[in-house]
């Protein structure tokens, strides 16, 4: 099960240690904490993920592999995230089983639907502001249209992309269950204090 919303969401930033990065999000009150390095070796990958699922349990919390279904699956993850070019939605759910989360990215309504019909749990949709954390091809699809997504699909959506304290109330007011943050947190002097802040905010009405 996904958290209740409005959720935060911390995705690793390859930059700094991913199990140290974790602990400081999850000690600050994250919700859900996402692995995602894509330079590192499945034995790496393995070990953070073994150590960051013990992390997540003890704070009670969810914890996410991104693209890698067989490394989910070693170290007993919550589930995992896929891309529209990463492994078949419908092919994970059947190596993880029914109980496994199973998140998508997605970048319109006709790929929401798609990924409701292939059994996913959630969608993750973005980028939502402008955002240096991963080298875009299009423009930011700003708060609004996440409305759009909500429209065509049921499923939970977790807004990603340039989110900081500062507009975290647009994305939920908009229609976010929850969100996904990466250098809001991981490039912050203190990150436990910047969940923190972020948590304040998400959850303050406009």
């Amino acid at each position: 099960m996904i958290p209740s919303a409005p959720f935060l969401c911390f995705i690793t930033d390859d930059a700094f240690p991913p199990v140290e990065m974790s602990k400081k999000a999850l000690g600050g009150g994250a919700h859900m904490i996402q692995l995602r390095h894509k330079s590192a070796s499945g034995e790496e990958l393995y070990q953070w993920s073994v150590e960051i699922r013990e992390l997540c349990r003890r704070h009670g919390a969810i914890f996410i592999v991104n693209d890698r279904v067989d490394i989910a699956i070693a170290a007993k993850a919550d589930g995992v995230h896929l891309g529209q070019q990463d492994f078949p939605a419908s092919a994970a759910r059947n190596l993880l089983g029914p109980d496994k989360i199973i998140g998508i990215s997605v970048c319109s309504a006709a790929e929401a639907v798609e990924a409701e019909k292939a059994g996913a749990d959630y969608v993750g949709f973005g980028h939502i502001f402008p955002t240096a954390s991963k080298e875009k091809n299009s423009p930011p699809k700003g708060p609004e249209a996440i409305a759009g997504i909500r429209k065509a699909s049921s499923l939970p959506l977790v807004a990603i992309g340039g989110i900081s304290r500062q507009n975290v109330q647009e994305v939920v007011h908009a229609g976010a269950s929850g969100v996904a943050v990466i250098a809001a947190i991981s490039r912050s002097p203190d990150p436990e204090e910047a969940v923190r802040n972020l948590l304040d905010a998400l959850q303050t009405p406009l």
